[in-house]
Protein backbone atom coordinates (compact mmCIF):
# COMPACT_ATOMS: atom_id res chain seq x y z
CA UNK A 1 0.00 0.00 0.00
CA UNK A 2 3.03 2.30 0.28
CA UNK A 3 5.34 3.53 3.02
CA UNK A 4 3.83 4.16 6.45
CA UNK A 5 0.48 2.68 5.43
CA UNK A 6 -1.11 0.75 8.34
CA UNK A 7 -1.91 -2.22 6.06
CA UNK A 8 1.73 -3.26 5.89
CA UNK A 9 3.69 -6.51 5.49
CA UNK A 10 4.83 -6.29 9.11
CA UNK A 11 1.30 -7.28 10.18
CA UNK A 12 1.76 -10.89 9.12
CA UNK A 13 5.26 -11.00 10.55
CA UNK A 14 3.90 -9.80 13.88
CA UNK A 15 1.42 -12.66 13.88
CA UNK A 16 4.09 -15.20 13.01
CA UNK A 17 6.52 -13.85 15.62
CA UNK A 18 3.89 -14.13 18.36
CA UNK A 19 2.94 -17.68 17.37
CA UNK A 20 6.60 -18.72 17.46
CA UNK A 21 7.35 -16.95 20.75
CA UNK A 22 4.32 -18.52 22.42
CA UNK A 23 5.11 -22.03 21.19
CA UNK A 24 1.73 -22.22 19.47
CA UNK A 25 3.37 -22.46 16.05
CA UNK A 26 4.55 -25.97 16.96
CA UNK A 27 0.93 -27.08 17.43
CA UNK A 28 -0.37 -25.87 14.08
CA UNK A 29 -0.34 -27.28 10.56
CA UNK A 30 0.93 -24.71 8.06
CA UNK A 31 -0.33 -24.87 4.48
CA UNK A 32 0.81 -22.73 1.55
CA UNK A 33 -2.11 -20.97 -0.08
CA UNK A 34 -2.77 -21.33 -3.83
CA UNK A 35 -3.96 -18.52 -6.08
CA UNK A 36 -7.73 -18.25 -6.32
CA UNK A 37 -9.15 -19.16 -9.70
CA UNK A 38 -11.41 -16.83 -11.64
CA UNK A 39 -14.42 -19.11 -11.04
CA UNK A 40 -13.96 -18.64 -7.29
CA UNK A 41 -13.99 -14.85 -7.63
CA UNK A 42 -16.92 -14.74 -10.05
CA UNK A 43 -19.22 -16.23 -7.42
CA UNK A 44 -19.03 -12.93 -5.51
CA UNK A 45 -17.61 -10.34 -7.95
CA UNK A 46 -18.75 -9.38 -11.44
CA UNK A 47 -16.55 -10.39 -14.41
CA UNK A 48 -16.15 -6.72 -15.34
CA UNK A 49 -14.88 -5.85 -11.90
CA UNK A 50 -12.32 -8.67 -11.93
CA UNK A 51 -11.17 -7.48 -15.37
CA UNK A 52 -10.77 -3.94 -14.01
CA UNK A 53 -8.62 -5.08 -11.10
CA UNK A 54 -6.42 -7.19 -13.36
CA UNK A 55 -6.04 -4.30 -15.82
CA UNK A 56 -5.20 -1.84 -13.03
CA UNK A 57 -2.24 -3.86 -11.72
CA UNK A 58 0.85 -1.72 -12.42
CA UNK A 59 4.13 -3.01 -13.82
CA UNK A 60 5.99 -0.67 -11.47
CA UNK A 61 5.26 1.85 -8.76
CA UNK A 62 1.99 2.29 -6.90
CA UNK A 63 -1.46 3.19 -8.23
CA UNK A 64 -4.48 4.11 -6.11
CA UNK A 65 -7.94 2.62 -6.61
CA UNK A 66 -9.27 5.04 -3.98
CA UNK A 67 -7.52 7.23 -1.37
CA UNK A 68 -7.12 4.23 0.99
CA UNK A 69 -6.56 1.35 -1.42
CA UNK A 70 -3.49 0.96 -3.59
CA UNK A 71 -1.78 -1.62 -5.80
CA UNK A 72 1.86 -2.30 -6.60
CA UNK A 73 3.17 -4.93 -9.05
CA UNK A 74 2.72 -7.69 -6.41
CA UNK A 75 -0.71 -6.74 -5.05
CA UNK A 76 -2.84 -8.68 -7.52
CA UNK A 77 -1.01 -11.93 -6.81
CA UNK A 78 -1.22 -11.31 -3.07
CA UNK A 79 -4.97 -10.68 -3.32
CA UNK A 80 -5.46 -13.84 -5.37
CA UNK A 81 -3.47 -15.82 -2.81
CA UNK A 82 -5.49 -14.37 0.07
CA UNK A 83 -8.73 -15.46 -1.60
CA UNK A 84 -7.12 -18.79 -2.50
CA UNK A 85 -6.26 -19.36 1.15
CA UNK A 86 -9.92 -18.96 2.06
CA UNK A 87 -10.94 -21.47 -0.63
CA UNK A 88 -8.36 -24.06 0.44
CA UNK A 89 -9.23 -23.62 4.12
CA UNK A 90 -12.89 -24.24 3.31
CA UNK A 91 -12.02 -27.38 1.35
CA UNK A 92 -9.83 -28.74 4.14
CA UNK A 93 -12.36 -28.15 6.89
CA UNK A 94 -15.32 -29.57 4.96
CA UNK A 95 -13.30 -32.63 3.94
CA UNK A 96 -12.21 -33.23 7.52
CA UNK A 97 -8.54 -32.56 6.80
CA UNK A 98 -8.59 -29.85 9.49
CA UNK A 99 -10.96 -29.23 12.38
CA UNK A 100 -10.80 -25.47 11.80
CA UNK A 101 -8.58 -23.06 9.90
CA UNK A 102 -7.21 -19.54 10.19
CA UNK A 103 -6.08 -17.67 7.10
CA UNK A 104 -3.24 -15.28 7.93
CA UNK A 105 -3.57 -13.17 4.80
CA UNK A 106 -3.38 -9.70 3.38
CA UNK A 107 -4.83 -7.71 1.78
CA UNK A 108 -8.03 -8.02 3.84
CA UNK A 109 -11.35 -8.40 2.09
CA UNK A 110 -14.58 -7.53 3.88
CA UNK A 111 -14.90 -4.01 2.41
CA UNK A 112 -14.67 -5.26 -1.20
CA UNK A 113 -18.13 -5.08 -2.71
CA UNK A 114 -19.36 -7.02 -5.71
CA UNK A 115 -18.24 -4.24 -8.07
CA UNK A 116 -15.96 -2.03 -5.96
CA UNK A 117 -12.60 -2.11 -4.20
CA UNK A 118 -12.29 -0.04 -1.04
CA UNK A 119 -10.89 0.06 2.48
CA UNK A 120 -7.59 -1.75 1.63
CA UNK A 121 -9.64 -4.61 0.08
CA UNK A 122 -9.64 -5.93 -3.51
CA UNK A 123 -11.39 -9.31 -3.34
CA UNK A 124 -13.76 -10.30 -0.55
CA UNK A 125 -11.94 -13.27 0.91
CA UNK A 126 -14.60 -14.32 3.41
CA UNK A 127 -17.33 -14.05 0.78
CA UNK A 128 -15.28 -16.17 -1.63
CA UNK A 129 -14.96 -18.83 1.09
CA UNK A 130 -18.65 -18.81 2.00
CA UNK A 131 -19.77 -18.96 -1.62
CA UNK A 132 -17.37 -21.86 -2.20
CA UNK A 133 -18.94 -23.79 0.67
CA UNK A 134 -22.42 -23.16 -0.70
CA UNK A 135 -21.85 -23.67 -4.41
CA UNK A 136 -18.99 -26.16 -4.56
CA UNK A 137 -19.75 -28.25 -1.48
CA UNK A 138 -23.51 -27.90 -1.47
CA UNK A 139 -24.04 -26.63 2.07
CA UNK A 140 -27.53 -25.22 2.36
CA UNK A 141 -26.73 -22.38 4.79
CA UNK A 142 -23.69 -20.72 6.35
CA UNK A 143 -23.07 -17.85 8.76
CA UNK A 144 -20.49 -15.08 8.57
CA UNK A 145 -19.39 -13.47 11.83
CA UNK A 146 -17.55 -10.14 11.62
CA UNK A 147 -16.04 -8.48 14.71
CA UNK A 148 -13.78 -6.05 12.87
CA UNK A 149 -14.06 -2.45 14.11
CA UNK A 150 -15.38 -1.44 10.66
CA UNK A 151 -18.63 -2.70 9.21
CA UNK A 152 -18.16 -5.38 6.53
CA UNK A 153 -20.06 -3.46 3.88
CA UNK A 154 -18.70 -5.59 1.06
CA UNK A 155 -19.88 -8.82 2.64
CA UNK A 156 -23.34 -7.33 3.19
CA UNK A 157 -23.44 -6.04 -0.40
CA UNK A 158 -22.68 -9.52 -1.74
CA UNK A 159 -25.02 -11.57 0.47
CA UNK A 160 -27.84 -9.16 1.37
CA UNK A 161 -30.31 -10.99 -0.89
CA UNK A 162 -29.02 -14.54 -0.43
CA UNK A 163 -31.28 -16.50 1.96
CA UNK A 164 -28.53 -19.09 2.49
CA UNK A 165 -26.30 -16.64 4.38
CA UNK A 166 -26.64 -15.09 7.83
CA UNK A 167 -24.29 -12.22 8.68
CA UNK A 168 -23.80 -11.07 12.27
CA UNK A 169 -21.43 -8.22 13.07
CA UNK A 170 -20.39 -5.53 15.50
CA UNK A 171 -18.59 -2.34 14.51
CA UNK A 172 -17.92 1.18 15.72
CA UNK A 173 -20.57 3.64 14.54
CA UNK A 174 -20.57 6.28 13.22
CA UNK A 175 -17.30 5.32 11.58
CA UNK A 176 -15.89 4.23 8.21
CA UNK A 177 -17.49 3.02 5.96
CA UNK A 178 -20.60 4.63 7.48
CA UNK A 179 -22.86 1.68 6.72
CA UNK A 180 -24.52 -1.27 8.43
CA UNK A 181 -27.50 0.52 9.94
CA UNK A 182 -30.07 0.80 7.16
CA UNK A 183 -29.69 -2.73 5.79
CA UNK A 184 -30.39 -4.64 9.00
CA UNK A 185 -32.75 -7.61 8.81
CA UNK A 186 -33.18 -11.08 10.27
CA UNK A 187 -30.21 -12.20 8.16
CA UNK A 188 -28.13 -9.02 8.47
CA UNK A 189 -27.71 -8.69 12.21
CA UNK A 190 -25.35 -5.70 12.29
CA UNK A 191 -24.94 -4.18 15.75
CA UNK A 192 -23.32 -0.73 16.01
CA UNK A 193 -21.20 0.14 19.04
CA UNK A 194 -20.53 3.69 20.16
CA UNK A 195 -16.98 4.99 20.32
CA UNK A 196 -15.17 3.94 23.51
CA UNK A 197 -17.37 0.88 23.99
CA UNK A 198 -15.48 -1.97 25.66
CA UNK A 199 -15.93 -5.64 26.41
CA UNK A 200 -19.13 -5.20 28.38
CA UNK A 201 -20.98 -3.62 25.47
CA UNK A 202 -19.48 -6.01 22.93
CA UNK A 203 -20.41 -9.11 24.93
CA UNK A 204 -23.92 -7.81 25.50
CA UNK A 205 -24.37 -7.35 21.74
CA UNK A 206 -23.17 -10.89 21.08
CA UNK A 207 -25.40 -12.42 23.74
CA UNK A 208 -28.49 -10.38 22.91
CA UNK A 209 -28.34 -10.42 19.11
CA UNK A 210 -25.73 -12.74 17.60
CA UNK A 211 -26.28 -15.92 19.56
CA UNK A 212 -30.09 -16.01 19.18
CA UNK A 213 -29.78 -15.33 15.45
CA UNK A 214 -27.18 -18.06 15.02
CA UNK A 215 -29.24 -20.54 17.06
CA UNK A 216 -32.33 -19.86 14.94
CA UNK A 217 -30.45 -20.04 11.61
CA UNK A 218 -28.52 -23.26 12.45
CA UNK A 219 -25.66 -22.66 9.97
CA UNK A 220 -23.88 -25.66 8.50
CA UNK A 221 -20.54 -23.81 8.71
CA UNK A 222 -19.17 -20.68 10.38
CA UNK A 223 -16.93 -18.13 8.68
CA UNK A 224 -15.24 -15.43 10.76
CA UNK A 225 -14.05 -12.07 9.47
CA UNK A 226 -11.46 -11.74 12.22
CA UNK A 227 -10.52 -8.10 12.53
CA UNK A 228 -8.62 -7.15 15.67
CA UNK A 229 -8.65 -3.38 15.23
CA UNK A 230 -11.30 -2.96 17.93
CA UNK A 231 -8.49 -3.56 20.44
CA UNK A 232 -7.93 -0.70 22.86
CA UNK A 233 -4.31 -0.27 21.71
CA UNK A 234 -5.24 0.15 18.03
CA UNK A 235 -5.14 3.85 17.22
CA UNK A 236 -7.10 3.60 13.97
CA UNK A 237 -10.37 3.33 15.89
CA UNK A 238 -11.95 3.98 19.27
CA UNK A 239 -13.22 0.71 20.73
CA UNK A 240 -11.63 -0.83 23.80
CA UNK A 241 -11.66 -4.61 23.44
CA UNK A 242 -8.85 -6.69 24.93
CA UNK A 243 -7.51 -10.19 24.39
CA UNK A 244 -9.97 -11.69 26.87
CA UNK A 245 -12.88 -10.40 24.79
CA UNK A 246 -11.57 -12.09 21.66
CA UNK A 247 -11.02 -15.32 23.61
CA UNK A 248 -14.59 -15.13 24.93
CA UNK A 249 -16.24 -14.53 21.56
CA UNK A 250 -14.17 -17.24 19.88
CA UNK A 251 -15.23 -19.68 22.59
CA UNK A 252 -18.88 -18.74 22.10
CA UNK A 253 -18.57 -19.25 18.35
CA UNK A 254 -16.93 -22.61 18.83
CA UNK A 255 -19.93 -23.69 20.88
CA UNK A 256 -22.26 -22.59 18.08
CA UNK A 257 -20.17 -24.48 15.52
CA UNK A 258 -20.03 -27.60 17.68
CA UNK A 259 -23.83 -27.58 18.03
CA UNK A 260 -24.90 -26.73 14.49
CA UNK A 261 -21.92 -26.99 12.11
CA UNK A 262 -20.01 -30.14 13.03
CA UNK A 263 -17.40 -27.81 14.53
CA UNK A 264 -16.54 -26.36 11.13
CA UNK A 265 -14.99 -22.88 11.30
CA UNK A 266 -12.86 -20.94 8.84
CA UNK A 267 -11.48 -17.64 10.15
CA UNK A 268 -9.87 -15.05 7.87
CA UNK A 269 -7.77 -12.11 9.03
CA UNK A 270 -9.21 -8.67 8.37
CA UNK A 271 -8.02 -5.60 10.30
CA UNK A 272 -5.62 -5.08 13.20
CA UNK A 273 -2.88 -2.49 12.88
CA UNK A 274 -1.16 -2.20 16.26
CA UNK A 275 1.38 -4.92 15.71
CA UNK A 276 1.81 -6.13 19.28
CA UNK A 277 -1.92 -6.26 19.93
CA UNK A 278 -2.53 -7.98 16.59
CA UNK A 279 -0.06 -10.75 17.36
CA UNK A 280 -1.47 -11.34 20.84
CA UNK A 281 -5.08 -11.33 19.64
CA UNK A 282 -4.46 -13.79 16.82
CA UNK A 283 -2.62 -16.10 19.23
CA UNK A 284 -5.57 -15.95 21.64
CA UNK A 285 -8.05 -16.57 18.82
CA UNK A 286 -6.08 -19.54 17.50
CA UNK A 287 -5.71 -21.18 20.90
CA UNK A 288 -9.47 -21.34 21.23
CA UNK A 289 -10.03 -22.42 17.60
CA UNK A 290 -7.47 -25.19 18.03
CA UNK A 291 -8.89 -26.18 21.42
CA UNK A 292 -5.49 -25.76 23.11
Amino acid sequence: MGGYHPEQPARLQAVEDQLIASGLANCLQYVEAPLAERRHLERVHTPDYIDEIEAAAPEKGIIHLDPDTAMNPHTLKAALRAAGAAVLATDMVIKGEADSAFCSVRPPGHHAERRRAMGFCLFNNIAVAAAHALDQHGLDCVAIVDFDVHHGNGTEDIFRDDPRVLMVSTFQHPFYPYSGIEGRSERMVNIPLAAYSAGREFRAAVEQYWLPALAAFKPRMLFISAGFDAHRDDELAMLNLVEADYAWVTRELRQVADKHSNGRIVSVLEGGYELGALGRCVMTHLKILANL
